[in-house]
């Protein structure tokens, strides 16, 4: 059965599902939602998505929303198929949600900021504060802190195979290292460099940004 994609392919959340879904080696059919124009408050769609974001999917009659709670039940749905995103034993397993939630709750927050104020501000027209820029890069560069120590001792956030956890992370990282003239604070950690020159090289990475 074809997966149903509602939202942009552009939409960095958008993105890691759809990450997941090439790795899963699971077909999928992307539906545009125009977020620019507002699409995604549109009743329709609050209807799948009461709070009115990107992505939500549905497989067959079952509809669920969120990025991360897609990746996991695609990754559980699909285990033997395609790419091991969860780990094989308990304790992988326990270490890809640990860094899962690491992304969601640490990483995530200033990252996200940094994009909004410094890629869709000036899109949109609004003014950037040069205080809260300073404070997320400040906030990212301790959490990268701690990434390079982990990354010293493991090829990947979990261990030595990629998941979740490190897919979770291209997105919004790539407007970081591409997008805004922040690449320095991946290349001045070499670890952390290296990770993620490594997982931005996969096909999977590639295809998605060609979509």
């Amino acid at each position: 059965m074809v997966v149903k994609v509602f939202g942009p392919s552009y939409a960095s959340c958008c993105r890691k599902v759809l990450v997941c879904l090439i790795e899963k080696e699971i077909e999928f059919e992307i539906i545009p939602i125009d977020i620019i124009k507002g699409e995604q408050k549109s009743p329709e769609f609050l209807k799948l998505q009461p709070f009115g974001v990107v992505p939500v999917i549905q497989d067959g009659d079952y509809t669920l929303y969120e990025s991360r709670a897609i990746m996991r039940y695609y990754s559980e749905k699909y285990k033997s198929q395609g790419t091991d995103l969860l780990g094989k034993t308990l304790e992988e397993k326990g270490l890809v949600d640990q860094w899962l939630e690491t992304e969601g709750q640490n990483f995530h927050p200033p990252i996200y900021i940094l994009i909004m104020q410094l890629v869709f501000h000036p899109k949109l027209g609004l003014p950037i504060d040069d205080k809260i820029v300073k404070e997320s890069e400040e906030k990212l560069e301790k959490v990268l802190d701690i990434y390079e120590e982990r990354l010293s001792k493991s090829k990947y956030l979990a261990g030595e195979f990629f998941s979740l956890a490190d897919l979770s992370h291209i997105p919004f990282t790539h407007y970081l290292v591409n997008d805004i003239g922040k690449a320095y604070m991946i290349r001045n950690k070499k670890h952390v460099s290296a990770w993620w020159d490594d997982i931005t090289s996969r096909a999977s990475w590639k295809k998605v940004l060609q979509l």
